[in-house]
Protein backbone atom coordinates (compact mmCIF):
# COMPACT_ATOMS: atom_id res chain seq x y z
CA UNK A 1 0.00 0.00 0.00
CA UNK A 2 1.64 3.39 -1.00
CA UNK A 3 1.73 6.00 1.20
CA UNK A 4 0.89 10.37 0.08
CA UNK A 5 3.95 11.86 -0.70
CA UNK A 6 4.68 14.47 2.27
CA UNK A 7 4.44 18.24 0.71
CA UNK A 8 7.65 19.86 1.62
CA UNK A 9 6.99 23.38 2.74
CA UNK A 10 10.41 26.03 3.53
CA UNK A 11 10.98 29.61 5.01
CA UNK A 12 13.35 31.87 3.13
CA UNK A 13 14.65 34.64 4.65
CA UNK A 14 16.61 37.37 2.51
CA UNK A 15 18.03 39.65 4.37
CA UNK A 16 20.42 43.09 3.23
CA UNK A 17 21.35 44.40 6.30
CA UNK A 18 20.37 47.80 7.56
CA UNK A 19 18.09 48.03 4.61
CA UNK A 20 15.95 45.46 3.28
CA UNK A 21 14.34 41.81 4.55
CA UNK A 22 12.46 39.26 2.23
CA UNK A 23 9.92 36.60 3.38
CA UNK A 24 9.25 33.67 1.29
CA UNK A 25 7.31 30.70 2.09
CA UNK A 26 7.18 27.41 -0.39
CA UNK A 27 5.01 24.70 -0.96
CA UNK A 28 6.60 22.00 -2.97
CA UNK A 29 8.53 24.98 -4.55
CA UNK A 30 6.12 27.29 -5.71
CA UNK A 31 5.69 30.33 -3.21
CA UNK A 32 2.19 30.49 -1.14
CA UNK A 33 3.06 34.06 0.82
CA UNK A 34 6.19 36.50 0.36
CA UNK A 35 6.66 39.50 2.30
CA UNK A 36 9.35 42.54 1.77
CA UNK A 37 10.12 45.37 4.77
CA UNK A 38 12.57 48.23 3.76
CA UNK A 39 13.52 48.99 6.81
CA UNK A 40 14.29 52.43 5.29
CA UNK A 41 10.39 53.23 5.40
CA UNK A 42 8.30 53.78 8.27
CA UNK A 43 6.27 50.85 8.50
CA UNK A 44 3.79 51.60 11.84
CA UNK A 45 1.35 48.34 11.32
CA UNK A 46 0.63 46.79 14.54
CA UNK A 47 2.05 50.03 16.81
CA UNK A 48 0.34 50.83 19.57
CA UNK A 49 0.51 54.87 19.82
CA UNK A 50 -0.95 57.44 22.65
CA UNK A 51 -3.39 59.47 20.53
CA UNK A 52 -5.17 62.59 20.76
CA UNK A 53 -8.22 62.89 18.86
CA UNK A 54 -8.40 65.88 15.91
CA UNK A 55 -11.86 66.25 15.19
CA UNK A 56 -15.32 63.91 15.32
CA UNK A 57 -16.88 64.10 11.62
CA UNK A 58 -20.65 63.42 12.54
CA UNK A 59 -21.77 62.30 8.97
CA UNK A 60 -18.67 59.62 8.70
CA UNK A 61 -19.33 58.73 12.33
CA UNK A 62 -15.37 58.81 12.53
CA UNK A 63 -12.57 60.22 14.89
CA UNK A 64 -9.53 61.48 12.92
CA UNK A 65 -6.82 61.13 15.45
CA UNK A 66 -3.39 62.79 15.79
CA UNK A 67 -0.97 59.97 16.78
CA UNK A 68 2.37 61.95 15.89
CA UNK A 69 2.44 60.74 12.09
CA UNK A 70 2.22 63.17 9.42
CA UNK A 71 -1.32 62.53 8.70
CA UNK A 72 -4.56 61.86 11.46
CA UNK A 73 -5.56 58.58 11.71
CA UNK A 74 -9.04 57.37 10.85
CA UNK A 75 -10.90 55.97 14.03
CA UNK A 76 -14.32 54.46 13.19
CA UNK A 77 -17.31 54.23 15.78
CA UNK A 78 -16.85 50.12 15.41
CA UNK A 79 -13.67 50.55 16.41
CA UNK A 80 -14.23 52.41 19.55
CA UNK A 81 -14.14 50.62 22.91
CA UNK A 82 -16.49 51.70 25.13
CA UNK A 83 -14.14 52.28 28.04
CA UNK A 84 -13.23 55.78 26.24
CA UNK A 85 -17.07 56.97 26.36
CA UNK A 86 -17.02 60.22 27.79
CA UNK A 87 -20.82 59.85 28.84
CA UNK A 88 -23.33 57.21 28.62
CA UNK A 89 -25.81 57.64 25.48
CA UNK A 90 -28.30 55.17 24.55
CA UNK A 91 -27.83 54.20 20.55
CA UNK A 92 -31.43 55.31 18.51
CA UNK A 93 -33.42 52.70 17.64
CA UNK A 94 -32.15 50.23 15.26
CA UNK A 95 -28.34 51.34 15.72
CA UNK A 96 -25.81 49.59 17.27
CA UNK A 97 -23.43 52.16 18.75
CA UNK A 98 -24.07 55.16 20.04
CA UNK A 99 -23.58 59.12 18.02
CA UNK A 100 -19.74 59.34 17.98
CA UNK A 101 -20.04 62.91 18.31
CA UNK A 102 -21.79 62.87 21.81
CA UNK A 103 -19.59 60.44 23.55
CA UNK A 104 -15.88 61.27 21.88
CA UNK A 105 -14.56 65.19 22.60
CA UNK A 106 -11.82 66.95 20.40
CA UNK A 107 -8.55 66.51 22.84
CA UNK A 108 -9.16 63.40 24.85
CA UNK A 109 -6.44 61.04 24.53
CA UNK A 110 -6.16 57.45 23.91
CA UNK A 111 -4.66 54.18 23.09
CA UNK A 112 -4.41 53.76 18.97
CA UNK A 113 -2.92 50.39 17.37
CA UNK A 114 -2.66 50.70 13.57
CA UNK A 115 -4.51 48.23 11.61
CA UNK A 116 -4.00 49.77 7.96
CA UNK A 117 -0.83 51.24 6.78
CA UNK A 118 -1.70 55.14 5.46
CA UNK A 119 -1.97 54.69 1.55
CA UNK A 120 -1.86 57.52 -0.95
CA UNK A 121 -4.24 60.73 0.78
CA UNK A 122 -5.99 58.47 3.15
CA UNK A 123 -4.03 58.13 6.44
CA UNK A 124 -3.86 55.14 8.86
CA UNK A 125 -6.80 52.75 10.07
CA UNK A 126 -6.96 52.95 13.54
CA UNK A 127 -8.51 50.43 16.30
CA UNK A 128 -8.60 50.95 20.17
CA UNK A 129 -8.89 46.93 20.25
CA UNK A 130 -5.41 46.21 20.72
CA UNK A 131 -3.84 43.27 20.75
CA UNK A 132 -0.30 41.92 21.35
CA UNK A 133 0.97 38.82 19.62
CA UNK A 134 2.88 36.02 20.74
CA UNK A 135 4.07 32.89 19.62
CA UNK A 136 0.96 30.92 21.01
CA UNK A 137 -1.70 33.27 21.73
CA UNK A 138 -2.67 36.48 21.09
CA UNK A 139 -3.51 38.57 24.15
CA UNK A 140 -6.82 41.25 23.67
CA UNK A 141 -7.12 43.85 26.55
CA UNK A 142 -10.32 44.83 26.85
CA UNK A 143 -12.41 42.21 25.32
CA UNK A 144 -12.54 38.62 27.77
CA UNK A 145 -12.62 36.59 25.14
CA UNK A 146 -11.14 32.94 24.73
CA UNK A 147 -11.12 32.03 20.93
CA UNK A 148 -9.02 29.18 19.38
CA UNK A 149 -8.10 29.39 15.56
CA UNK A 150 -9.85 27.88 13.12
CA UNK A 151 -7.24 25.83 11.59
CA UNK A 152 -7.15 23.86 14.68
CA UNK A 153 -9.59 21.11 13.47
CA UNK A 154 -9.48 18.57 16.18
CA UNK A 155 -12.45 18.97 18.53
CA UNK A 156 -10.67 17.13 21.88
CA UNK A 157 -7.14 19.71 21.01
CA UNK A 158 -9.89 22.83 21.09
CA UNK A 159 -11.29 21.32 23.93
CA UNK A 160 -7.18 20.61 25.41
CA UNK A 161 -5.83 24.32 25.08
CA UNK A 162 -9.63 25.86 26.12
CA UNK A 163 -8.99 23.90 29.03
CA UNK A 164 -5.07 24.91 29.58
CA UNK A 165 -6.08 28.57 29.50
CA UNK A 166 -8.80 28.36 31.68
CA UNK A 167 -6.35 26.65 34.33
CA UNK A 168 -3.93 29.89 33.59
CA UNK A 169 -6.61 32.25 34.57
CA UNK A 170 -6.19 35.49 32.38
CA UNK A 171 -6.51 38.79 35.00
CA UNK A 172 -9.64 40.72 34.59
CA UNK A 173 -10.39 42.34 31.55
CA UNK A 174 -8.12 40.13 29.31
CA UNK A 175 -9.11 37.91 26.60
CA UNK A 176 -6.95 35.64 23.96
CA UNK A 177 -6.83 34.02 21.08
CA UNK A 178 -5.22 30.59 20.85
CA UNK A 179 -2.77 30.61 17.46
CA UNK A 180 -2.48 27.47 15.02
CA UNK A 181 0.98 26.90 16.28
CA UNK A 182 -0.92 26.37 20.07
CA UNK A 183 -1.55 22.87 18.50
CA UNK A 184 0.42 19.70 20.61
CA UNK A 185 2.22 22.35 22.54
CA UNK A 186 2.39 21.43 26.46
CA UNK A 187 1.13 23.66 29.21
CA UNK A 188 4.73 24.81 30.11
CA UNK A 189 5.22 26.34 26.89
CA UNK A 190 1.97 27.92 26.58
CA UNK A 191 2.07 29.89 29.86
CA UNK A 192 5.08 31.03 29.50
CA UNK A 193 4.28 32.33 26.01
CA UNK A 194 1.24 33.88 28.12
CA UNK A 195 2.89 35.19 30.87
CA UNK A 196 5.74 37.37 28.76
CA UNK A 197 2.69 38.41 27.04
CA UNK A 198 0.69 39.93 30.46
CA UNK A 199 3.85 41.92 31.55
CA UNK A 200 4.48 42.82 27.60
CA UNK A 201 0.93 44.50 28.22
CA UNK A 202 1.64 46.06 31.86
CA UNK A 203 4.73 48.12 30.19
CA UNK A 204 2.00 49.29 27.78
CA UNK A 205 -0.26 50.38 30.21
CA UNK A 206 2.26 51.82 32.12
CA UNK A 207 3.69 53.98 29.57
CA UNK A 208 0.30 54.77 27.92
CA UNK A 209 -0.13 56.87 31.16
CA UNK A 210 3.29 58.43 32.01
CA UNK A 211 3.74 59.29 27.78
CA UNK A 212 2.61 62.62 26.34
CA UNK A 213 0.70 62.45 23.73
CA UNK A 214 1.01 61.65 20.66
CA UNK A 215 3.35 59.25 21.44
CA UNK A 216 4.87 55.64 20.37
CA UNK A 217 3.82 53.27 23.38
CA UNK A 218 4.78 49.71 21.21
CA UNK A 219 6.57 48.89 18.19
CA UNK A 220 6.03 46.02 16.50
CA UNK A 221 9.10 43.70 15.72
CA UNK A 222 10.98 43.87 12.37
CA UNK A 223 9.59 41.21 9.35
CA UNK A 224 13.02 38.75 10.36
CA UNK A 225 11.39 38.06 13.90
CA UNK A 226 8.01 37.96 13.19
CA UNK A 227 8.49 35.49 10.34
CA UNK A 228 9.67 32.95 12.96
CA UNK A 229 7.04 34.10 15.41
CA UNK A 230 4.04 33.83 12.87
CA UNK A 231 4.85 31.69 10.18
CA UNK A 232 7.19 29.31 11.45
CA UNK A 233 4.98 26.23 12.03
CA UNK A 234 5.12 22.38 12.57
CA UNK A 235 5.05 21.70 8.90
CA UNK A 236 7.97 23.74 7.73
CA UNK A 237 10.70 21.45 7.38
CA UNK A 238 13.82 23.76 6.27
CA UNK A 239 14.20 27.39 6.60
CA UNK A 240 17.12 29.26 4.59
CA UNK A 241 18.74 32.44 5.87
CA UNK A 242 21.40 34.21 4.19
CA UNK A 243 22.77 36.54 7.02
CA UNK A 244 24.78 35.28 9.90
CA UNK A 245 23.04 37.06 13.02
CA UNK A 246 19.68 36.51 11.33
CA UNK A 247 20.58 33.46 10.88
CA UNK A 248 21.76 33.16 15.26
CA UNK A 249 18.59 34.48 16.18
CA UNK A 250 16.30 32.12 14.23
CA UNK A 251 18.40 29.24 15.73
CA UNK A 252 17.91 30.50 19.40
CA UNK A 253 14.03 30.57 18.64
CA UNK A 254 14.16 27.14 17.07
CA UNK A 255 15.89 25.51 20.07
CA UNK A 256 13.02 27.00 21.98
CA UNK A 257 9.84 26.01 20.24
CA UNK A 258 11.24 22.97 17.97
CA UNK A 259 14.54 22.19 20.56
CA UNK A 260 14.57 18.48 18.54
CA UNK A 261 14.80 20.11 15.01
CA UNK A 262 17.93 22.15 15.72
CA UNK A 263 19.46 21.29 12.17
CA UNK A 264 16.16 22.54 10.33
CA UNK A 265 17.91 26.05 10.21
CA UNK A 266 20.26 26.31 7.46
CA UNK A 267 22.77 28.94 5.81
CA UNK A 268 22.82 29.81 1.90
CA UNK A 269 26.04 31.54 1.63
CA UNK A 270 27.05 31.17 -2.04
CA UNK A 271 28.22 34.61 -3.51
CA UNK A 272 27.74 33.00 -6.90
CA UNK A 273 23.55 32.80 -6.45
CA UNK A 274 21.18 34.84 -4.42
CA UNK A 275 19.46 32.52 -2.33
CA UNK A 276 16.01 33.33 -4.26
CA UNK A 277 18.00 32.87 -7.42
CA UNK A 278 18.96 29.21 -6.32
CA UNK A 279 15.63 27.70 -4.93
CA UNK A 280 13.98 28.72 -8.67
CA UNK A 281 12.09 31.64 -6.88
CA UNK A 282 13.35 34.26 -8.44
CA UNK A 283 11.06 34.43 -11.56
CA UNK A 284 8.18 33.54 -9.12
CA UNK A 285 8.78 36.61 -7.69
CA UNK A 286 8.69 38.65 -10.41
CA UNK A 287 5.33 37.57 -11.35
CA UNK A 288 3.60 38.88 -8.17
CA UNK A 289 5.30 42.40 -9.60
CA UNK A 290 3.76 41.54 -13.47
CA UNK A 291 -0.03 42.65 -15.11
CA UNK A 292 -0.22 38.87 -16.44
CA UNK A 293 1.03 35.85 -15.19
CA UNK A 294 1.40 32.78 -17.39
CA UNK A 295 -0.69 29.73 -16.44
CA UNK A 296 0.80 25.64 -16.89
CA UNK A 297 -1.00 25.48 -20.72
CA UNK A 298 -0.18 28.38 -22.25
CA UNK A 299 -3.16 30.53 -21.00
CA UNK A 300 -2.86 33.84 -19.09
CA UNK A 301 -4.36 35.75 -16.23
CA UNK A 302 -4.39 39.53 -16.54
CA UNK A 303 -4.36 41.47 -13.41
CA UNK A 304 -6.29 45.66 -13.62
CA UNK A 305 -6.40 47.23 -10.73
CA UNK A 306 -9.41 50.15 -11.25
CA UNK A 307 -10.46 52.88 -8.26
CA UNK A 308 -13.33 50.23 -7.60
CA UNK A 309 -12.39 46.53 -7.94
CA UNK A 310 -9.70 44.17 -9.11
CA UNK A 311 -10.64 42.62 -12.85
CA UNK A 312 -8.73 39.50 -13.47
CA UNK A 313 -9.37 38.34 -16.84
CA UNK A 314 -8.20 34.69 -18.58
CA UNK A 315 -7.02 34.73 -21.59
CA UNK A 316 -6.47 31.06 -23.72
CA UNK A 317 -4.03 30.53 -26.43
CA UNK A 318 -6.06 30.04 -30.14
CA UNK A 319 -7.11 26.38 -30.57
CA UNK A 320 -9.09 25.45 -33.96
CA UNK A 321 -12.30 23.41 -33.66
CA UNK A 322 -15.28 23.42 -31.32
CA UNK A 323 -14.47 20.90 -28.99
CA UNK A 324 -10.76 21.38 -28.59
CA UNK A 325 -11.86 25.09 -27.65
CA UNK A 326 -14.69 23.56 -24.68
CA UNK A 327 -11.56 21.38 -23.70
CA UNK A 328 -9.13 24.18 -23.59
CA UNK A 329 -11.69 26.58 -22.09
CA UNK A 330 -12.23 24.39 -19.18
CA UNK A 331 -8.37 23.40 -18.72
CA UNK A 332 -7.87 26.81 -18.68
CA UNK A 333 -10.26 27.84 -16.01
CA UNK A 334 -8.93 25.19 -14.15
CA UNK A 335 -5.64 26.67 -13.74
CA UNK A 336 -7.09 29.68 -13.04
CA UNK A 337 -9.18 28.84 -10.42
CA UNK A 338 -6.32 26.89 -8.72
CA UNK A 339 -3.84 29.80 -9.19
CA UNK A 340 -5.98 33.20 -8.90
CA UNK A 341 -6.44 32.68 -5.35
CA UNK A 342 -2.68 31.92 -4.44
CA UNK A 343 -1.93 35.39 -6.29
CA UNK A 344 -4.36 37.53 -4.80
CA UNK A 345 -2.26 36.49 -1.57
CA UNK A 346 0.83 37.39 -3.09
CA UNK A 347 -0.49 40.83 -3.68
CA UNK A 348 -2.98 40.78 -0.75
CA UNK A 349 -5.63 42.35 -3.26
CA UNK A 350 -8.60 43.67 -1.04
CA UNK A 351 -12.04 44.80 -1.64
CA UNK A 352 -14.13 43.92 -4.86
CA UNK A 353 -12.53 41.46 -7.14
CA UNK A 354 -14.09 39.86 -10.50
CA UNK A 355 -12.86 37.33 -12.66
CA UNK A 356 -13.59 36.69 -15.97
CA UNK A 357 -13.70 32.98 -16.88
CA UNK A 358 -13.78 32.03 -20.52
CA UNK A 359 -17.17 30.88 -21.19
CA UNK A 360 -18.28 27.68 -20.66
CA UNK A 361 -21.80 26.04 -21.46
CA UNK A 362 -21.58 22.42 -19.57
CA UNK A 363 -22.83 22.38 -16.40
CA UNK A 364 -20.73 20.33 -14.57
CA UNK A 365 -17.20 22.24 -16.00
CA UNK A 366 -18.82 25.62 -14.43
CA UNK A 367 -19.42 23.17 -11.17
CA UNK A 368 -15.91 21.40 -11.07
CA UNK A 369 -14.50 25.43 -11.91
CA UNK A 370 -16.17 27.10 -8.88
CA UNK A 371 -15.59 23.79 -6.53
CA UNK A 372 -11.83 24.54 -7.23
CA UNK A 373 -11.60 28.03 -6.94
CA UNK A 374 -13.50 27.53 -3.45
CA UNK A 375 -10.95 24.98 -2.22
CA UNK A 376 -8.17 27.00 -3.34
CA UNK A 377 -9.39 30.03 -1.02
CA UNK A 378 -9.06 27.49 1.99
CA UNK A 379 -6.03 28.48 2.30
CA UNK A 380 -6.18 31.64 2.81
CA UNK A 381 -5.82 33.48 5.92
CA UNK A 382 -8.71 36.50 4.92
CA UNK A 383 -12.11 36.18 4.73
CA UNK A 384 -13.51 35.93 1.65
CA UNK A 385 -16.94 35.15 -0.13
CA UNK A 386 -17.33 34.19 -3.41
CA UNK A 387 -20.47 34.51 -5.89
CA UNK A 388 -21.52 31.42 -8.47
CA UNK A 389 -20.45 32.03 -11.69
CA UNK A 390 -22.94 34.43 -13.69
CA UNK A 391 -24.39 33.09 -16.91
CA UNK A 392 -21.50 35.80 -18.94
CA UNK A 393 -18.61 33.55 -17.03
CA UNK A 394 -17.95 36.26 -14.25
CA UNK A 395 -17.54 35.41 -10.65
CA UNK A 396 -17.18 38.10 -7.82
CA UNK A 397 -15.28 37.83 -4.86
CA UNK A 398 -14.77 39.96 -1.72
CA UNK A 399 -11.65 39.24 0.01
CA UNK A 400 -10.15 41.20 2.99
CA UNK A 401 -6.88 42.39 3.07
CA UNK A 402 -4.59 41.83 5.62
CA UNK A 403 -2.02 44.25 5.72
CA UNK A 404 0.62 45.87 3.89
CA UNK A 405 1.68 43.54 0.49
CA UNK A 406 5.23 43.26 -1.20
CA UNK A 407 4.16 45.08 -4.02
CA UNK A 408 2.31 48.17 -2.16
CA UNK A 409 6.30 48.23 -0.26
CA UNK A 410 8.10 48.14 -3.90
CA UNK A 411 6.00 49.64 -6.60
CA UNK A 412 4.65 53.38 -7.33
CA UNK A 413 2.66 55.14 -9.61
CA UNK A 414 4.60 55.70 -13.10
CA UNK A 415 5.40 59.84 -13.63
CA UNK A 416 5.11 59.25 -16.86
CA UNK A 417 1.57 57.57 -17.25
CA UNK A 418 -0.04 59.15 -14.15
CA UNK A 419 -0.99 55.19 -13.21
CA UNK A 420 -3.36 54.54 -16.81
CA UNK A 421 -1.06 51.92 -18.29
CA UNK A 422 -0.27 54.13 -21.51
CA UNK A 423 1.86 57.44 -22.63
CA UNK A 424 0.92 59.83 -25.25
CA UNK A 425 2.91 58.77 -29.00
CA UNK A 426 5.77 60.60 -29.89
CA UNK A 427 3.60 62.75 -32.61
CA UNK A 428 1.06 63.51 -30.18
CA UNK A 429 4.10 65.01 -27.61
CA UNK A 430 5.90 66.38 -30.81
CA UNK A 431 3.17 68.41 -31.99
CA UNK A 432 2.27 69.61 -28.69
CA UNK A 433 5.78 70.98 -28.39
CA UNK A 434 5.67 72.49 -31.72
CA UNK A 435 2.37 74.37 -30.35
CA UNK A 436 4.45 75.68 -27.82
CA UNK A 437 7.38 76.91 -29.75
CA UNK A 438 5.30 78.56 -31.74
CA UNK A 439 3.58 80.67 -29.00
CA UNK A 440 6.76 81.60 -27.62
CA UNK A 441 7.79 83.14 -31.18
CA UNK A 442 5.19 84.84 -31.25
CA UNK A 443 5.79 86.68 -28.02
CA UNK A 444 7.21 90.43 -28.18
CA UNK A 445 10.19 89.62 -25.83
CA UNK A 446 10.88 85.69 -26.86
CA UNK A 447 14.34 85.60 -26.46
CA UNK A 448 16.96 84.78 -29.65
CA UNK A 449 17.59 82.10 -30.11
CA UNK A 450 15.05 80.24 -28.26
CA UNK A 451 15.72 77.21 -26.27
CA UNK A 452 13.73 74.78 -25.99
CA UNK A 453 13.99 71.78 -23.59
CA UNK A 454 12.69 68.80 -23.80
CA UNK A 455 12.79 64.48 -22.43
CA UNK A 456 15.60 63.42 -24.75
CA UNK A 457 13.34 60.84 -26.67
CA UNK A 458 11.23 63.63 -27.57
CA UNK A 459 14.21 65.93 -28.17
CA UNK A 460 15.74 62.91 -30.59
CA UNK A 461 12.49 62.28 -32.25
CA UNK A 462 11.87 66.38 -32.92
CA UNK A 463 15.03 66.83 -34.78
CA UNK A 464 14.62 63.84 -36.63
CA UNK A 465 11.20 63.92 -37.74
CA UNK A 466 9.96 67.59 -37.29
CA UNK A 467 13.26 69.66 -38.61
CA UNK A 468 11.73 71.01 -41.61
CA UNK A 469 8.89 72.18 -39.70
CA UNK A 470 11.14 73.72 -37.28
CA UNK A 471 13.48 75.29 -40.01
CA UNK A 472 9.84 76.78 -41.52
CA UNK A 473 9.30 78.57 -37.76
CA UNK A 474 13.00 79.65 -37.85
CA UNK A 475 12.55 81.42 -41.08
CA UNK A 476 9.37 83.20 -40.46
CA UNK A 477 10.26 84.92 -37.33
CA UNK A 478 13.78 85.23 -38.20
CA UNK A 479 14.89 83.27 -34.87
CA UNK A 480 16.85 80.80 -34.13
CA UNK A 481 15.05 77.33 -32.54
CA UNK A 482 17.29 75.23 -30.08
CA UNK A 483 16.52 72.10 -29.08
CA UNK A 484 17.68 70.75 -25.84
CA UNK A 485 17.12 67.42 -23.98
CA UNK A 486 16.13 68.10 -20.49
CA UNK A 487 18.37 67.04 -17.77
CA UNK A 488 17.66 63.72 -15.53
Amino acid sequence: MSTAKKRKRKMFLSVLPGEQIELALSLDGVIQEYYVEMLGQIKTKGNIYKGKIHNVDQALQAAFINYGSGKNGFLQVDEVHPEYYQSEVTPAKGYKYPPLQKVLKPGQELLVQVVKEPTGNKGAFLTTYLSLPGRYFVLTPGREQLGISRKIEDEKERERLKGIVQELKLDEGLGVIVRTVSEGQNKTSLSRDLQFLKRLWKEVRKKGVSEKSPALIYEEKDLAFRAVRDYLTEDVSEIWVDNEEVVQQVQEFVSLSFPRRKKMVRIHNDPEKTLMERFNLETQINQIFSREVELPSGGRLVFDQTEALMAVDINSGKVGGEKDFREMAYKTNLEAAENIPRQLMLRDVGGQIVIDFIEMRDKKHISQVEKTLRAALKSDKARTDVSRMSRFGLIQLVRQRLGISALSVIMEGCQRCQGTGTVRNMEWQALQAQKNIYRMLRMKNCPSPLKYQVDLDLAIYLLNNKRDKLFNMEQQFENQIVILPREE
